[in-house]
């Protein structure tokens, strides 16, 4: 039986491994860190999270809760992992980045099918192969995906949150509250006047960017916009997205603030917090400057400081086959965020079907498309459906899930999206009882 290459230990290279793996298929599993680091990446451990420590929100209702119970009923390496690394995070999912990234180094490193080989491919090999490079895929991997599929990549720019020292945060400003109360007091919330944040939103404006020209024409993904990008579109734009206060009223005051600026938890200990929606291309020094404004963080000690780096991937409606191979050459599959999505959760979902459908292949058995009204099936049909010429990479999302036609009168939006999400479980449950997950 053939062997399968895996080429990239992120998040869809970890998880297709292990899916074929766990089907008795010996995979080679190849990743150019710590020889070769990214512009982004800190450390050789496989998984590493980069952008968040955050995998979303859980509730079924949403995109990102109704992939993530997709995935853990089929068995996902990701899932587990987040499951033992897990930080509190109210309804949303966050993890401790070296736990989670730890486990699944091991899990991979100790499993009887898998080799895990430290170095850079920059030759697509002629053989069953999975590319799972990633949004930082290195330049002669880009050059030889290029010359396979006979096309420029697209690309757009991504950006990266800082984080801060738990310590230099002042706690009689802050507060800790989840929206809602959902969860626990889980996250440090903190509170701005209507006059503190219009100080702010000017500073934020005037901030200088790091290569401000560069960036004037890039392609900004939507769903990681940076924070100076949204200041810019609208004087309420940041209140009505990331600094949206509704739900975190100050125990202090017993009122709603004007805007609210969230702190997520890095780690189980607490000792560092992510700024919720803050990626950002400032240059350094204004970072301290202008996020030092916020009421709580005047001395705020930043243990990482926000970055951008460019994204690659494919226009995938051009040349990818529903089972996530090339047109060009079917033995060869791409997983992750080079095929057009974006997001953790997301890139895992596309190393699981590839590593499924390859795996299927060497085994000499027919691939099994998964159905059309799972979160995995609809983020399919976006990589392979959408017009061409107007394709960008999308997290996964109601408007990508088949929507039930209501009852006459009901207007309920949460209960729609909840009977979707009942027969997205239902046949997904089909799905991988059908191919054989487990």
């Amino acid at each position: 039986m053939d062997k399968l290459t895996v080429i990239g230990g992120g998040l869809a290279g970890c998880e297709a491994a292990w899916q074929a793996a766990q089907k008795g298929i010996q995979v080679v599993l190849y990743e150019m860190r710590p020889d070769k680091m990214t512009g982004a990446h800190k450390t050789g451990l496989l998984a590493e999270l980069v952008c968040s420590n955050s995998l979303r929100s859980r509730e079924i209702v949403t995109g990102p809760g109704l992939l993530k119970k997709e995935l853990d009923l089929a068995g996902s390496l990701i899932m587990n992992a987040a499951k033992a690394s897990e930080v509190s995070a109210g309804s949303a999912l966050a993890v401790d980045r070296t736990i989670f990234s730890e486990y699944i180094t091991n899990a991979l490193g100790n499993h009887p099918n898998i080799a895990i080989i430290r170095e850079e491919v920059s030759v697509i090999p002629d053989s069953h192969t999975i590319i799972a490079t990633g949004p930082l895929t290195s330049e002669a991997m880009a050059d030889a995906l290029k010359t396979l599929i006979g096309a420029e990549h697209l690309f757009f720019y991504d950006a990266i949150a800082p984080i801060i020292d738990a310590g230099s945060i002042d706690y009689s400003i802050a507060y800790m509250a989840s929206r809602y109360g959902k969860g626990g007091d889980d996250y440090v919330n903190c509170p701005m006047s209507q006059d503190e944040y219009n100080t702010f939103l000017e500073a934020l404006k005037n901030a200088d960017t790091v290569h401000k020209r560069d960036f004037e024409d890039a392609k900004v993904f939507e769903g990681c916009m940076p924070v100076e990008v949204m200041a810019e579109r609208g004087r309420d734009t940041l209140r009505f997205g990331p600094l949206k206060p509704v739900g975190l009223p100050d125990p202090k005051t017993g009122g709603i603030p004007y805007a609210v600026v969230q702190l997520r938890a890095e780690n189980r200990e607490k000792t560092a917090f992510n700024m919720v929606g803050f990626q950002t291309r400032l240059r350094w020094p204004e970072q301290k400057e202008v996020f030092t404004m916020i009421p709580g963080l005047k001395n705020a000690e930043f243990l990482r400081l926000g970055s951008m780096h460019r994204n690659t991937y494919i226009n995938a409606p051009l040349h990818l086959n529903a089972d996530l191979s090339l047109k060009e050459r079917n033995i060869v599959y791409l997983a992750g965020q080079i095929t057009g999505v974006e997001g953790y959760i997301e890139s895992t979902a596309m190393g699981l079907l590839a590593g499924l459908n390859a795996a299927r292949r060497i085994s000499g058995r027919e691939t099994l498309l998964p159905p059309r009204a799972s979160a995995h099936g609809s983020l399919i049909a976006h990589l392979t459906t959408s017009d061409p010429a107007a394709f960008q990479p999308s997290n996964i999302n109601f408007g990508l899930i088949p929507e039930i036609a209501p009852a006459p009168g009901m207007k309920d939006k949460k209960l729609r999206r909840k009977m979707a999400a009942e027969v997205a479980l239902k046949d997904w449950a089909e799905y991988i009882n059908l191919v054989g997950y487990r």
